[in-house]
């Protein structure tokens, strides 16, 4: 009788550790989850900081902030152009790679032909690549949130 209750004790100790180990592995695959959506969440960043007049062309300063640990070795932007009445006024394709894991940085590039006063809305239209260590990836339109500190607009 000593025996089966001395068995009985050990079958419970070793019960208690396995429910123990079982409810560390599954918090810790919940803390994996949940920075995983916190990554998600952050998003990259893209505002359409300053447009600058230059001869015979606008010149188009835009921030990126990449606030996650993912490096992006592609990121090219499929960009719509409209003018204050709303027409399309130029369409344009924008590489912004590489977007370093938590690094802001800034891109710049010239619209030949276009005066700033003109350009009313930027559309985000498309993207054209997005790829990390990983590979391509299908997702990055989604991680995008466009803002605009100019009087035209920066959306997708």
């Amino acid at each position: 009788m000593i025996s089966t209750h001395a068995n009985f004790r050990r079958a419970s100790r070793l019960l208690s550790s396995l429910t123990l180990a079982a409810f560390l592995a599954l918090a810790g695959l919940a803390g994996i989850a949940t920075s995983a959506a916190q990554a998600q969440e952050a998003g990259i960043g893209i505002e359409l900081n300053k447009l600058e007049e230059q001869q015979n062309a606008c010149r188009v300063y835009m921030l990126f902030e990449n606030p996650g640990q993912t490096e992006f070795s592609e990121f090219q932007l499929d960009l719509v152009l409209f003018d204050t009445n709303g027409v399309i006024a130029r369409r344009l394709s924008l590489d912004a790679a590489p977007l370093r894991a938590e690094k802001s940085s800034v891109k710049l590039f010239d619209i030949d032909g276009l005066a700033c006063p003109k350009i009313g809305r930027i559309l985000l239209n498309d993207m054209l690549a997005c790829a990390d260590a990983s590979g391509k990836r299908t997702d990055c339109l989604k991680l995008i949130k466009p803002a605009s500190r100019v009087d035209a607009k920066f959306v997708k």
